[in-house]
């Protein structure tokens, strides 16, 4: 192990640390602010709400996010009138592309934790609403998203861990995440074991600490749905 390579790439790693962390935070709010009214239209009984939100997730959810990834950053480029449009300036940046691209993706499964959620609502929560004279968007707003948010919570984390790993597939747009730090390390000095070790175990860290933060979030939002002890 030649510990000389990894204290001299530290920065390096520090630096893809950085745009790794950046790219899921700003994915992860654009794709919760998004996903909160798509599931509430994705569990309506019109049709025409519910149906539209449900192909969209499907579609998304049945493709893998490097293919959508390219589609977004390569494949959009080949038409001239998107290169013609005001769009082109952002959606020719890697990062404006890597982020449209992170968002479309965790929308889509957020949106159907989400409205798994809404639907596991036990109704005895909507009738004592009711009883209370709240309809409509105060239902909503004061009991049904409040109670389905804090129970998709065991979701919701396997969703933010699954999109810090998939932060990886950024390094193919030309980001220098933690990934494409690790292969220039590797190509630089050819040690795979101090290149790639070094990112597995930053993963692994970041694994680590944000299933402890979403343990501890779920100790004192579920702690109702724990089992008299």
């Amino acid at each position: 192990m030649n510990t000389d390579v990894i204290l001299e790439s530290l920065p390096a790693f520090a630096d893809g640390l950085w745009v790794c962390l950046k790219l899921l935070v700003i994915s992860l709010a654009t794709g919760l602010l998004v996903s909160v009214p798509l599931a509430i239209a994705r569990v309506s009984s019109q049709r025409w709400l519910a149906w539209p939100v449900w192909l969209f997730t499907y579609v998304i959810r049945g493709t893998p996010l490097l293919v959508q990834v390219f589609i977004v950053y390569y494949g959009l480029a080949q038409f001239e009138s998107v290169r013609n449009s005001p769009a082109w300036p952002l959606l020719r940046e890697a990062w404006f592309c890597a982020w449209l691209a992170f968002s479309v993706n965790t929308t889509a499964y957020t949106t159907e934790i989400i409205a798994g959620a809404l639907k596991a609502t036990p109704s005895g929560e909507v009738e004592a609403a009711r009883a209370f004279g709240l309809t409509g968007w105060s239902l909503y707003r004061r009991i049904l998203l409040p109670s389905a948010l804090r129970r998709a919570l065991p979701q919701y984390g396997n969703e933010v861990i699954s999109l810090m790993h998939a932060t990886a597939i950024a390094s193919t747009v030309t980001l220098v995440d933690i990934t494409r730090v690790a292969r220039d390390v590797y190509a630089n000095h050819l040690l795979p074991m101090e290149a790639f070790g070094m990112a597995a175990l930053i993963y692994f860290v970041l694994t680590f600490a944000m299933a402890g933060v979403f343990k501890g979030l779920e100790r004192r939002w579920l702690r109702h749905l724990r089992p008299a002890s």
